[in-house]
């Protein structure tokens, strides 16, 4: 099916790797070719995107990369960053800040069963083509090694959250999520053999193959941003990490157990629910918004998560749109508070995010959504041959540099796996 999908310039596939997280939407979703779309930066995007809405009550596909910031939390920018003629930091990936697009073809992908919807084609035809396409096997395939570089030193990155942390005790901010960027300049990749290979090292609920003209993303997130269901709004924000022990079944509950009773995790975690409480108060009903779950920790692959679920409910009126202008970028990835924390990104950041710790899901033809926080995904431009991934981590004054630059290699751990073989 991918392999018949990518043949389009737009293409989005979907997949919760057979998980059933709580509020479980779709098992698979793919869009693919264009009816209609926006791609836009940071200004007018957002209402851009209403004006697409408007216009197709129908479903839409794409994504909300970071530098949207700039329309939802207005800061002023550092001056000292390399930036385009139209003044915006340079991405070399290239992602816009936002693109949707209401697609050709949508095909829903169930145990047992196979749903399509087309715009101008016969469904049989479609199903007909995708049994017809040969399927990608990626064992045995050799791929070149890939070396990539840091944009920090490990000595640049210690430094840097040491200087965080004075900002912290000085009240700048409560926490600030600190990223870093990895990248390889002149490397060719398949990205479908690159991206089955990243899902079976690194299964996630919220996983994505994505294909925008010559720019990939290839994501195993583990996280949702953001849900409607009904008048129901729903977030569930990830903030504590502990790695998984493999083989060693006592050590790997062990480690589980003390990521739950962890005070600096449940420190971050209840820092960032606080953040999308106030976020999700903006816009739901008075007295509406809640923790339904709090400090629950989740196995994946490489890593236990501490993830909280917070809720709301919308008044008649009140969409996507207002919902992004409320909560975006999220907590998880900024801090608290958001408007001071996003200016310190900007300062002390040397990578523009791009469509790291962005979002990319759907909207569906009755106005419910689903989107995820783009993380531990791989982000490749085929023209320009680059490919890069980023990892970051919340630091709170109490936060030890040096393991905080080891938590974001554990969370690298699926990508460097998928990309060399190893663990």
């Amino acid at each position: 099916m991918l392999n018949w999908a990518s043949r389009f310039n737009i293409c989005v596939f979907l997949d919760n790797q057979h998980y059933q997280p709580p509020f479980h939407g779709f098992d698979n979703l793919l869009a693919a070719g264009v009816v209609d779309s926006v791609q836009a930066s940071a200004g007018q995007a957002l209402e851009e995107l209403r004006d697409l809405m408007s216009r197709h009550h129908d479903w839409l596909f794409g994504h909300f990369g970071y530098d949207l910031v700039k329309e939802t939390e207005p800061f002023e920018e550092a001056r000292d960053k390399p930036r385009d003629a139209a003044g915006r930091r340079i991405s070399p990936v290239g992602f816009p800040d936002l693109y949707f697009f209401v697609p050709e073809v949508v095909i829903e992908l169930k145990e047992d069963r196979i749903n399509i919807g087309s715009r101008g084609q016969d469904p049989a035809v479609i199903l007909k083509e995708i049994l017809e396409m040969p399927g990608e096997d990626v064992a045995g395939k050799k791929r070149e090694e890939i070396i990539f570089q840091p944009v920090l030193s490990r000595g640049e990155y210690i430094d840097t959250v040491e200087a965080l942390r004075r900002h912290i005790l000085r009240g700048d901010c409560y926490e600030i999520n600190f990223c870093q960027e990895f990248f390889s300049r002149d490397v060719t990749i398949d990205p479908l053999q690159t991206w089955s290979s990243l899902s079976q090292a690194s299964p996630n609920p919220f996983s994505a193959y994505y294909k925008v003209d010559d720019k990939y993303l290839l994501c195993a997130s583990p996280e949702r941003y953001l849900k409607r269901e009904g008048n129901m709004l729903i977030s569930q924000p990830i903030k504590g990490t502990a790695a998984r022990v493999p083989g060693n079944a006592r050590e790997d509950e062990a480690a589980g157990a003390r990521l739950q009773t962890s005070a600096k995790d449940r420190s971050e975690n209840v820092m960032v629910v606080d953040l999308v409480r106030n976020d999700l108060s903006k816009i739901c009903l008075p007295g509406s918004v809640r923790v339904k779950e709090l400090f629950g920790v989740y196995g994946f692959p490489q890593v236990y998560q501490m993830i909280s679920t917070v809720e709301g409910e919308l008044p008649s009126g009140i969409g996507l749109i207002e919902a992004i202008k409320a909560s975006f970028p999220m907590g998880s990835m900024t801090g608290a508070p958001k408007k001071r924390v996003v200016e310190l990104i900007d300062r002390y950041e040397r990578s523009s995010r791009g469509l790291f710790s962005g979002a990319l899901g759907y909207i569906t033809p009755d106005g419910n959504f689903d989107f995820n926080v783009i993380i531990r995904s791989l982000f490749y431009n085929q023209v320009r041959r680059y490919l890069s991934y980023q990892v970051g981590s919340g630091i709170t004054f109490y936060s030890n540099a040096e393991q905080e630059y080891e938590e974001c290699l554990i969370k690298a751990a699926g990508i460097r796996k998928a990309l060399t073989g190893l663990s």
